[in-house]
């Protein structure tokens, strides 16, 4: 039990032994396993289950403590008792991506044909491949309908992605700060951490377990690399400035002088002992790929056409990584085919990160949009509680 009382149960579950998936490269994997995490209870009709779809470097720890780091779990202002996805009224699930590195299958994982990690022979994936796993999870869940599918950043490319491929089994989706496909900015920033991980000596081509080492070294880099995209220059100003690092004057040299050099290396060196370095290089990839105007033929709107699901899409006027015209581009795609929509521009100085911070417009759009969905799928809708201590 967390600090807010939030339950979770975590569980590990093997799927596609008898029916493989066939992944976007051609090549079909299974047995797979998914490692989810859920919170709340699924009623008896089996209609109040939300899925949370998690970014690059999170995991399905979304509202309890990472075992890793002991931190509170990523969304937990968002996600609880009375909170604005009330664990409450919603059966919550969110899964470990394939590819990941929490207990999904993924490059870290032992391949049962070798007895060793995956490695580079792991499979090259995308977000549809993602979404597929996803979908043998709540088939084995006996969940016909998800009531939302909800995610930022990545996780909103998975909700687009669920929209296009499984309409019929979501009824409400909320992609936030995300995009319909990855830019050739945001490919470029990629490119850059992958290959300050290849080229770091400790990668061995991808097989650094059999030699008991990791790339420690050029996996900060890019997760100092990625940060910055994350944050947005008002914010990195209200933090840092160019305000030095314990010193009363720059030391002529090449330590860390300034505060946005200490935070940064301070981020690239706790995150490489909670991610596996061959897995950031599938997921970003993964990212890279995602692309649903061409899936569509070219024509975004076409991705969505006669869908049924309702919308609401979110993004926030910092946000330089997914910025707003993005978002717009989808809510244009989803008017033309007179999808039921709604978008809201946040205002914020946070950047990317906004969507994991406290923001209570971002906070109030969502807990709206879930009451009035629940009203429409015919829930029962109940005065929300407090949130409780």
């Amino acid at each position: 039990m967390s600090q807010d009382r939030t339950i979770s149960r975590a569980k590990t579950v093997s799927l596609g032994a008898d029916r493989p998936i066939r992944l976007a490269c051609g090549v079909d994997l299974g047995p797979f396993t998914v490692a989810f995490e859920t919170y709340g209870t699924l009623n008896a009709d089996r209609s109040n289950a939300i899925l949370i779809c998690h970014a690059l470097t999170l995991d399905q720890y979304v509202a309890s403590p990472n075992p890793v780091t002991g931190k509170p779990g990523w969304w937990h202002t968002l996600v609880g008792p009375g909170k604005a996805i009330d664990t409450d009224r919603f059966f919550v699930i969110c899964p470990n991506v394939l590819g990941g590195c929490m207990g999904s299958t993924g490059p870290g994982e032992i391949n049962p044909a070798t007895g060793t990690p995956w490695g580079l022979s792991f499979p090259v994936i995308t977000i549809g491949d993602m979404v597929q796993a996803q979908v043998r999870l709540i088939d084995h869940l006996g969940i016909d309908q998800l009531f939302c599918v909800i995610g930022g950043s990545m996780g909103g490319m998975q909700t687009l992605e669920w929209a296009h491929s499984h309409p019929d089994r979501v009824f409400a989706a909320v992609p936030i700060a995300t995009s319909y496909r990855h830019s050739a900015q945001n490919i470029a920033f990629h490119e850059v951490g992958r290959q300050a991980i290849t080229t770091d000596p400790d990668w061995h081509g991808g097989d650094y377990f059999s030699h008991g080492v990791k790339p420690h070294r050029g996996l900060a880099v890019a997760r100092m690399a990625a940060h910055i995209t994350y944050l947005s220059e008002p914010a990195l100003h209200r933090k840092f400035g160019r305000s030095l690092q314990d010193r009363d004057s720059v030391g002529y040299g090449f330590d860390a002088d300034f505060q946005v050099e200490s935070y940064l290396r301070y981020q690239g060196s706790t995150f490489v002992d909670r991610f596996d370095a061959n897995s950031y290089l599938y997921i970003t990839r993964a990212m890279d790929y995602f692309d649903l105007a061409t899936e569509a033929g070219g024509v975004l709107a076409n991705a969505f056409r006669d869908t049924t699901v309702r919308w609401c899409v979110i993004s926030f006027s910092s946000d330089w990584l997914f910025p707003t015209s993005e978002s717009r581009a989808i809510v244009h795609a989803l008017n033309a085919v007179a999808a039921n929509v709604s978008f809201v521009e946040v205002n914020s100085d946070k950047g990317h990160d906004a969507f994991l911070l406290d923001e209570p417009e971002f906070h109030d759009t969502l807990t709206g949009f879930l009451k009035g969905a629940e009203e429409r799928r015919g829930l029962p809708v109940e005065p929300r509680k407090a949130p409780k201590p």
